[in-house]
C-alpha cells in the first residue's frame, strides 16, 4: 500500500531549533487582518530581532510592497537554513496537532499533498477546491514560491470522517508519541501542541483508515476539500506545473515541488467552527431590490415568501428585518441561490456595490446605513458540506469562514521544496 493512493503522504518537516522561542516563531496566516496592518506591525515589534515565520511570509495587507519584500523573505529563508535556525525534526512522518481556542481543542495532521491529485479547474480529483480560484491573486504568491527554498503553509484540507477513524485514534494514544512543542500562540491565538508521527505502525494505520474512507466515498471520490488556503494551494500547483515541464519523466515522481505542505482536519471535529459570510449591497433602494428579486425568481420558476421554505435567508435594512423563503431554488444551498441573483443584479446596476461581511452584528450595523441592504445567511451545515461540494463542483466565492481570524492556522513547520 502506498500513500499516493490517498493523495497525501508523510514527509520531512523542518522546525525551529531548541534555542528559538516558539511563541515568537509561530504567526498567523498571511491572509488574515488584511485591513489591519497594525496587527502585523505589532507582530514585528513583538518579534524584534528573533527568528520568526512572520519574516518568511508576505502579509496580504502589504501586497503593494511585493517587489521590496520578497527578496528579503527569500534571504531570511536561506539564512535560517544556513545558521541552523531550522532543523529537520521529523523524517518521513507527520505532525499530529492540537490547537486550543475558545471553540475547544481542534485536531489536525501536518503532511504533504500530492499536487498531481489536485486541480482547481473543476476536475473530479481526490483533492478539490471549495471556492472559485481568482487567477489574478496568484502572481504575488508565485513570486514568493518561485525563489523560495522552503514553504510554510496555512492550507487546511477537510475530510469527511464522521466515524472519526483517521486522526482521532492517533490522538487517543498521543502519550506514546514524541512531543515536539507545546506553547501559547501570540495575540491570544490559543495553545499549540504537536507530536511527531514516524513509526511504521502509526503510518500504516493512518493509511488503512484513509483507504477505507476513500472506498466509502464511492466512484470519483472526493477525499479532501480545501477549507483554507485555496489560492496558496493553487499557487503550489501552478509552480509545480512550471517545474514539471522542464523535468524528465523519471525525475517528476519525487521532486519536492510536486508536493505542498498542508494540515488535514476532520470536518466533524466539534471545535472546527464554520461561519457563514453575509452579503451587503450598497447604493441601492432596499425595497426596489427586493421587488427585483421577486420578479427575477418568478422568471426562473422560483418564488419568494415571507415564511420557511426550501431555503431561507434574512434581509436586513434601515431598522427592518424580514425572513425571505425561497421555493424551488436554483442553487443547492442558500448562498448559491442568493449569489446567482446578486451577480445578475449587479450586472444590471453599475451603481451598486457588494461587500462580504463576517458577523451578524456587523452586518446589521452596516445594513442600517441609507441605501444599503444586508442578507444574513444561515449557518453552514457541516454534515452536508461535502455533498454540496460534490453537487456544485466549486462553491460560490465567500461561502464560509472556518472560525475567527485569531483561530486560523498558525505557521510552525516548514518543508524543503527544492
Amino acid at each position: 500500500m502506498r500513500y499516493e493512493q490517498v493523495g497525501i503522504l508523510p514527509c520531512d518537516l523542518l522546525l525551529p531549533a531548541a534555542h528559538v522561542k516558539n511563541a515568537t516563531w509561530a504567526c498567523v496566516a498571511c491572509d488574515q487582518y488584511t485591513s489591519q496592518p497594525e496587527y502585523w506591525r505589532e507582530t514585528a515589534a513583538l518579534v524584534g530581532e528573533a527568528p520568526s515565520c512572520s519574516k518568511l511570509v508576505l502579509p496580504e495587507c502589504f501586497l503593494g510592497e511585493t517587489a521590496r519584500l520578497v527578496p528579503a523573505i527569500h534571504a531570511e529563508m536561506e539564512k535560517y537554513l544556513a545558521d541552523g535556525t531550522l532543523e529537520t525534526r521529523v523524517r518521513e512522518g507527520f505532525v499530529l496537532l492540537e490547537r486550543t481556542t475558545e471553540s475547544g481543542k481542534r485536531l489536525g495532521l501536518v503532511c504533504a499533498v500530492d499536487l498531481e491529485q489536485y486541480a482547481f479547474t473543476g476536475e473530479k480529483c481526490l483533492v478539490r477546491p471549495t471556492e472559485q480560484t481568482i487567477t489574478a491573486r496568484l502572481p504575488a504568491r508565485l513570486e514568493i514560491r518561485r525563489g523560495a527554498p522552503v514553504e510554510l503553509s496555512h492550507i487546511m484540507l477537510l475530510m469527511d470522517d464522521p466515524l472519526r477513524s483517521v486522526i482521532e485514534p492517533l490522538y487517543a494514544r498521543r502519550g506514546q508519541l514524541d512531543l515536539l512543542y507545546d506553547f501559547p500562540l501570540m495575540h491570544q491565538g490559543g495553545q499549540l501542541r504537536g507530536w511527531a508521527v514516524t513509526s511504521k505502525a502509526d503510518k500504516d494505520a493512518l493509511l488503512s483508515a484513509l483507504l477505507a474512507l476513500k472506498a466509502a466515498a464511492g466512484p470519483e471520490p472526493l477525499l479532501f476539500a480545501v477549507g483554507d488556503g485555496n489560492h496558496s494551494l493553487a499557487t503550489a500547483k501552478v509552480h509545480w506545473e512550471e517545474i514539471k515541464a522542464g523535468l524528465a519523466s523519471d525525475a517528476r515522481e519525487h521532486h519536492p515541488a510536486r508536493y505542498a505542505m498542508v494540515e488535514v482536519e476532520n470536518i466533524h471535529d466539534p471545535a472546527l467552527t464554520f461561519e457563514p459570510i453575509h452579503r451587503l449591497v450598497m447604493h441601492v433602494d432596499p425595497c426596489e431590490l427586493l421587488r427585483d428579486w421577486r420578479a427575477y425568481c418568478q422568471q426562473r420558476g422560483m418564488a419568494l415568501w415571507d415564511a420557511d421554505c426550501a431555503q431561507t435567508v434574512t434581509a436586513v435594512w434601515a431598522g427592518h428585518e424580514a425572513q425571505v423563503g425561497i421555493d424551488h431554488p436554483d442553487g443547492p444551498i442558500p448562498v448559491a441561490t442568493l449569489q446567482s441573483y446578486l451577480d445578475d443584479f449587479l450586472a444590471r446596476h453599475e451603481e451598486a456595490q457588494i461587500d462580504y461581511i463576517h458577523g451578524d452584528d456587523v452586518l446589521r450595523r452596516l445594513a442600517s446605513a441609507p441605501e444599503a441592504i444586508g442578507f444574513l445567511l444561515p449557518p453552514i451545515d457541516k454534515s452536508t458540506f461535502f455533498d454540496a461540494v460534490k453537487t456544485l463542483g466549486i462553491l460560490p466565492r465567500k461561502t464560509f469562514s472556518m472560525g475567527h481570524a485569531h483561530e486560523k492556522r498558525f505557521y510552525m513547520e516548514c518543508r524543503s521544496i527544492v
